[in-house]
């Protein structure tokens, strides 16, 4: 194989709110039956990375629960694997993960370990396709230090939690500003990279010594100029979870009959860990319209435009309109729930009425839990 795979799957963003108390980003349940991280995995399995490694940090259980076998995502059959390095202390470590390339930095023993001349960098918080081998041929075409994979995004897209990049006219980028204030291009980072694995370890270790910690500001912006840094244009569907609007925004694209064609008919396949779990049960006079509805549910009154996933209850005379519910909720009879999204394993009271706004997603969280992921 040519190139390996890390995925920083560490981080935790405030902008989630209380969606990110239980779990690292990366491991935010998508589409019914999924979880974030399953998007990278599955790309970099079906481009024949049989090595893959994941650093993960924060609020971590529920994610290493869901990557506890590579048999999944089809890793390492008989040479290379699935690996996930937590931060651990040691005689010269202390420190948790201080920044993503610090994270690598503490990992760096693998990357030397590993013969594959390339390195495939991509976040574990984003819900894409994307041809890894497309993009390394781009890179060794354009003889790039570093390959950036940028897409156009739309105009009225909140572009400030992004990295911003301006490109010359090969596509060589000559600028990149993270999450600046004030925008001025629409072209964004997707966080995917492809690099040389010794040119990486050689600017991971320099990094290291002179206390420098991150990998967009300390080495895609610091080396812009010294470094040639292409950017490859991504065409496909892209999104990254980062914020509350952003993930109900990507739940709900699954509802739209191309968006699920992308992912689910058109080769490659996305796979995932499977329960057992059985058919989802729909009881006599229920109504269900426009809706993903996952297995192991049992649905008594109406649902709309909604994204139920694995083991929901849904009670008697209860409406559920443009609402995601989470692994496990209970939803009590009598209920009203509309724009809405409910944490996993709530059970929410009869008679409760919850109602949010296309512009203010409500959260709901009674903490009627009776168990916890």
């Amino acid at each position: 194989m040519k190139m390996i795979g890390l995925i920083l799957a560490g981080g935790n963003n405030v902008r989630m709110g209380k969606l990110s108390e239980r779990r690292a980003i990366a491991a935010m349940p998508i589409a019914g039956s999924y979880r974030a991280i399953d998007f990278t995995l599955n790309s970099m399995s079906a481009n024949h990375l049989s090595k893959v490694a994941i650093l993960t940090q924060y609020n971590s259980r529920s994610l290493h629960e869901h990557l506890n076998s590579s048999k999944w995502w089809d890793f390492g059959r008989k040479q290379g694997g699935m690996y996930i390095f937590a931060p651990t202390t040691t005689m010269g470590n202390t420190s948790w993960y201080r920044g993503t390339a610090d994270a690598i930095y503490q990992n760096v023993d693998f990357l030397k370990r590993c013969h594959e001349p390339y390195v495939v960098i991509a976040q574990g918080e984003c819900v894409y396709k994307i041809d890894f081998n497309e993009v390394l041929n781009y890179h060794v075409n354009k003889h790039a230090d570093i390959t950036v994979v940028c897409k156009d995004m739309p105009a009225g897209e909140d572009l400030t939690r992004f990295g911003i990049v301006s490109v010359d006219i090969d596509n060589k980028i000559i600028n990149f500003d993270e999450k600046p204030i004030v925008v001025k291009s629409n072209k964004i980072s997707c966080g995917i990279y492809i690099i040389r694995r010794r040119l990486l370890i050689d600017l991971i270790e320099e990094c290291n010594a002179e206390g420098r910690y991150d990998f967009v500001r300390d080495i895609l912006v610091r080396y812009k100029d010294v470094k040639r840094i292409y950017a490859y244009n991504m065409d496909g569907y892209w999104s990254n979870i980062n914020s509350l609007a952003a993930y109900y925004r990507t739940n709900m694209d699954f509802l739209r009959p191309e968006i699920r064609d992308y992912f689910f008919a058109q080769e490659p396949s996305l796979k995932s860990k499977i329960d057992d779990l059985p058919a989802a049960k729909y009881n006599v006079g229920v109504k269900v319209s426009n809706s993903m509805i996952s297995g192991g549910c049992i649905i008594n009154g109406t649902v709309e435009n909604s994204i139920l996933f694995k083991g929901v209850y849904i009670g008697n005379n209860v409406t559920v309109k443009n609402a995601i519910i989470l692994n496990g909720s209970y939803i009590g009879d009598n209920s009203y729930i509309e724009n809405c999204i409910v944490e996993s394993r709530d059970t929410v009271k009869a008679d409760s009425r919850y109602v949010g706004s296309a512009d203010d997603i409500k959260i709901v969280m009674e903490k009627n839990q009776r168990f916890l992921i």
